[in-house]
């Protein structure tokens, strides 16, 4: 982790450096100034890849893994010799978890670095911004685990290798009334899109199982005080309650709910995979679930077995499942620059679009109409500091 907070840091202090130019470029690209290439530049030796994503800031473990996975995946092709003769080279930018700096960074990537194709970014949000900029542009981006329906509704450049949040909410509705609980109660976030989108699905379909939703309440990203919401949650004794957040903020409200005596279990999604989660809710969040993305250590997959040995070697430590879905995400794009009948922004989003049973190590990737993946997911429980696979989820079991 040391190593990683420094060579973020160094991206950072290059972000910094560069930051009053790009924003200059950002009104240029989002009024539609673009060469007529969409902006991209590819040399007849090198292709450039950009990545923008949190290194720093509220979110930073989700960019930080997920740049690890994807520098991996960048290092393997490197090492087999480049992509169609090429050489291939990342272009990493640090957004500081900040939604306008993840536009600023991602028209730097285009208008300056002449990248051909954008990966990133974690959060719904940031990804919205920087895919509008793709958009424009006629850049593709690929994001790795933004699943808020919206985000590829931005156009037709902007794709995604994750499940959405219709799937995901669907996944825990399913799951709590598998478990039994017949009243759950939710509390989002209403500075996430995230977290809105998840909460909603989640509400509808608990309610067409027949459950009941028995309190919603709700706080916003950065809140330290959260014991007048879960008190009120508590009056409606609930049999768990559904917290699609960020673990930013799940530990605090995981310690505040057993303080208020609100001892049910809490269920949550992606958001909660970092592993500062279970260090900032010490034991609150034990037996507790959430669903995420289909990637474990605990699974068997040749090809996973194989990411992990690989990630483990050169970084010293096992990939969770963002490390997984940004190596997965830029195993794609490669695969689609080199089926790609031009290099430039067209060729290569006709060739994103046209992927297939692409097998990556959290499943089997295909782009669907709408451009996003559809994918299983797995309903993991928290024991001790671990995070164990409890249940998996196809689409056809949700109804999706």
């Amino acid at each position: 982790m040391a190593q990683l907070h420094t060579s973020a840091q160094k991206i950072s202090n290059l972000t910094r450096a560069g930051f009053v130019c790009a924003l200059a470029l950002s009104t240029l690209a989002l009024v539609g100034c673009k060469d007529k290439s969409g902006g991209a530049a590819s040399s007849s030796t090198e292709i450039k890849i950009g990545e923008y994503a949190s290194l720093t800031g509220d979110t930073a473990t989700f960019g930080q893994s997920t740049h690890l996975g994807i520098q991996l995946a960048i290092d393997e092709a490197k090492s087999a010799g480049g992509v169609n003769g090429k050489t291939i080279t990342l272009v990493t930018e640090d957004d500081a978890s900040k939604p306008d700096q993840a536009q600023s960074v991602v028209t730097k990537l285009i208008t300056q670095d002449k990248v051909v194709a954008v990966l990133g970014e974690v959060a719904s949000t940031r990804s919205m911004r920087g895919g509008a900029v793709c958009q424009q542009n006629m850049i593709p981006m690929i994001s790795p685990s933004s699943t808020n329906p919206r985000v590829t509704q931005v156009g037709n450049y902007v794709f995604r290798v994750c499940f959405t949040d219709d799937f995901q909410g669907a996944v825990d509705a399913k799951f709590a009334h598998d478990q039994g609980y017949k009243k759950v109660a939710v509390f989002k976030d209403l500075k996430s899109d995230y977290s809105v989108g998840f909460s909603d699905v989640f509400a509808k379909e608990f309610t067409k199982l027949g459950g009941a939703i028995t309190k919603v309440q709700s706080y916003q990203s950065g809140d330290t005080d959260f014991k007048a919401q879960l008190n009120s949650l508590k009056t409606g004794n609930p049999d768990a309650v559904l917290v699609p957040g960020y673990y930013t903020e799940m530990g605090t409200i995981a310690r505040q709910a057993k303080d208020v005596g609100l001892n049910v279990p809490l269920l949550g999604g992606d958001g909660w995979d970092s592993p500062e989660l279970v260090p900032g809710a010490g034991d609150a969040l034990e037996g507790s679930f959430f669903a995420d993305h289909y990637f474990s250590t605990e699974l068997k997959d040749p090809a996973t077995v194989s990411f992990i040995a690989a990630f483990k070697a050169k970084n010293g430590k096992d990939p969770d499942a963002l490390a997984a879905l940004g190596y997965d995400t830029a195993k794609v794009l490669i695969d689609a620059i080199k089926r790609a009948k031009t290099i430039d922004g067209a060729g290569i989003r006709d060739a994103i679009a046209a992927t297939k049973d692409f097998p990556g190590v959290t499943g089997k990737i295909s782009i669907d109409a709408n451009r996003n993946a559809r994918k299983s997911a797995l309903v993991f429980q928290i024991k001790g500091k671990e995070f164990k696979v409890f249940k998996t989820y196809t689409p056809e079991q949700v109804g999706q």
